[in-house]
C-alpha cells in the first residue's frame, strides 16, 4: 500500500527504486507527472495566458513536459527558465530540447537581476505555474528564488504548484530559509505518489492550497514490499 505521506528522503528512494529496481525511466515519471497536472488544470478550466516558471531540476523538467501538453491542448504558455540551458542535465535537458525544437516559448533568465522583464511577464499572467524548487530543497534560499517568489505571490494569476510549493521544506511545512521565510502560496499543489510529510503541518495549507495526489505510474509493488 501507498503510505499516506513520504518523506524527502523517502521519495528520493521511490524515484531511485522505480529507476533501478523496477526499471522505469526517469523520463516516463516525469512524462505522467506532467500529464497528470495537464490534466487536473484542464478540470480546473486553464485559460488564458499561462507562464511557467522553471528551475534547472527535475520539478522545472516536470514543468516542460507541462508546457507540451498545455501548448497541445491550445493553451498560451510561456516557459521562464531561471538557469542557463546549457546548465539542464538528464530527463529536464530531454523535455526542454523538445520544446525547443518545437518552437514552444522558452526565455532563459541568466541574470534576474539585470533583466526584469520577468516580474511583468508574472505580473501579467492568468496562470502561473510554480515549478522551480522540488522537495529536495533546504537551507537558505539562493538568489533569485528569493525574488521569483515574491513576485509570485504578488501577482493576481492563479498559482498552480508542482509537488510542492517552491521554498516550502518537504518534511516540516514550514519555509526551508528561516532567515527569510518565502514560500510561494499556491491556490492549487499537485504533488506526486503520495502526500509530503509537512503537509500534515496545518501552517502548511496556507501555502499548498488544495491538494491532489498525482499517480506517476511507480509500481504498487515496490510498496507492497516494502510492507512485508
Amino acid at each position: 500500500m501507498i503510505p499516506h505521506t513520504m518523506s524527502r528522503d523517502e521519495v528520493r528512494d521511490v524515484d531511485q527504486r522505480a529507476i533501478e529496481e523496477f526499471g522505469l525511466p526517469g523520463v516516463v515519471l516525469m512524462e505522467n507527472a506532467g500529464r497528470g497536472c495537464v490534466d487536473w488544470l484542464a478540470e480546473l478550466g486553464v485559460s488564458g495566458r499561462v507562464v511557467i516558471c522553471a528551475g534547472r531540476g527535475n520539478n522545472g523538467g516536470d514543468g516542460f513536459v507541462i508546457a507540451r501538453h498545455l501548448e497541445n491542448r491550445g493553451i498560451n504558455v510561456l516557459v521562464l527558465l531561471f538557469a542557463d540551458p546549457e546548465s539542464l542535465r538528464g530527463d529536464a535537458a530531454i523535455n526542454c530540447r523538445v520544446l525547443e525544437r518545437a518552437g514552444t516559448p522558452v526565455r532563459a533568465i541568466k541574470d534576474a537581476d539585470s533583466d526584469d522583464s520577468w516580474q511583468m511577464q508574472i505580473a501579467s499572467a492568468d496562470w502561473i505555474i510554480d515549478a522551480l524548487l522540488g522537495t529536495g530543497t533546504r537551507g537558505s534560499l539562493r538568489d533569485p528564488f528569493p525574488a521569483i517568489i515574491v513576485a509570485i505571490n504578488a501577482a493576481s494569476g492563479r498559482v498552480f504548484a508542482i509537488d510542492l510549493p517552491s521554498g516550502l521544506d518537504c518534511d516540516t511545512g514550514e519555509p526551508v530559509d528561516t532567515k527569510s521565510p518565502l514560500a510561494v502560496k499556491a491556490e492549487f499543489t499537485a504533488t506526486f505518489v503520495a502526500c509530503k510529510l509537512g503537509f500534515e503541518n496545518s501552517n502548511a495549507a496556507q501555502f499548498t492550497g488544495d491538494i491532489r495526489v498525482i499517480d506517476i505510474g511507480v509500481p504498487h509493488a515496490m510498496f507492497e514490499s516494502d510492507s512485508k
